[in-house]
């Protein structure tokens, strides 16, 4: 596949400068006259208008028969595209040493809807987290999980859902990590007749990389270090409905490619 990169850096000389690319992100949003964008990023109107010049040039925007600029398909498809940067720009410590683990393509090719997501740092913060994605569940809640934790603050508001008929659908990694309480617990809740009941579903993968907790209004999702590691202590968290979006689609896709539960396969 041959690949033009001269052109490529050419077109990302266009939005070098952050007034170019606060055109366009404003163009995404709604069409402007010059003067007005002038007043929008309190610049001067040459100044504005020698961008607009540059960006009509390179077909990103073009100008309307009323004086307007709208963007172009190009430059439509171009904004579409930024959010993925600014995701990884705002978190570049973070992925020196996490990575996207076995996550495909096409989920990659949409990591621009994290952008919202809030960085929650610190085991007990994302705990926290965990729990209060439980507790607001109305219709359901999903979970791939690697490190399975069975704490009471997780336990009790899970079996309260259920209770309520809240759907729990969750995935296991066969290397899941399981904690010897884990035998305890499950002998105190009946958690067969959930099963039974088809409240209750769970299956298993080779192999989980990323862990995703969601309900049907917000969702977390955690990152493997480059190591391959699952790492309980930092989580992308978010209710903004792309980022949701996101973690509902890949928890679909890996329940459609998990195959049967097996109790035999974990290990405390």
């Amino acid at each position: 596949m041959s690949f033009d990169s001269e052109n490529a850096a050419n077109q990302f000389l266009e939005l070098s400068s952050q007034q170019r690319l606060n055109i366009m992100l404003k163009l995404a949003e709604n069409k402007y006259t010059v003067s007005i964008m002038a007043k929008e990023l309190s610049a001067t109107v040459p100044e504005v208008f020698r961008n607009f010049v540059r960006l009509a040039k390179a077909e990103l925007i073009y100008k309307d028969s009323d004086g307007t600029y709208h963007l172009t398909t190009y430059g439509k498809t171009v904004c579409s595209c930024i959010p993925s940067i600014t995701f990884l720009s705002q978190n570049k410590k973070y992925f020196k040493d996490h990575d996207f683990g076995d996550i495909p393509q096409k989920f990659i090719q949409r990591i621009g809807t994290l952008v919202s997501g809030q960085y929650v740092k610190g085991f007990v913060k994302v705990q926290e987290y965990w729990k209060d994605i439980y507790k607001n569940a109305n219709e359901y809640i999903f979970n791939i999980l690697y490190e399975v934790s069975y704490s009471s603050d997780l336990v009790e508001p899970l079996v309260e859902k259920l209770k309520n008929n809240v759907k729990v659908n969750s995935i296991f990694s066969e290397a899941a990590i399981i904690p010897k309480e884990r035998r305890k617990i499950l002998d105190k809740v009946d958690f067969k007749k959930f099963i039974e009941k088809g409240t209750l579903e769970k299956r298993m993968r080779k192999d989980v990389k990323v862990m995703i907790i969601l309900n049907e209004k917000e969702a977390g999702v955690i990152f493997p270090t480059i190591n391959g590691d699952v790492e309980m202590n930092a989580m992308f968290y978010s209710n903004y409905p792309l980022f949701h979006e996101w973690c509902y689609d890949y928890f679909k896709y890996c329940w459609q490619n998990s195959g049967t539960f097996q109790e035999s396969k974990l290990k405390e």
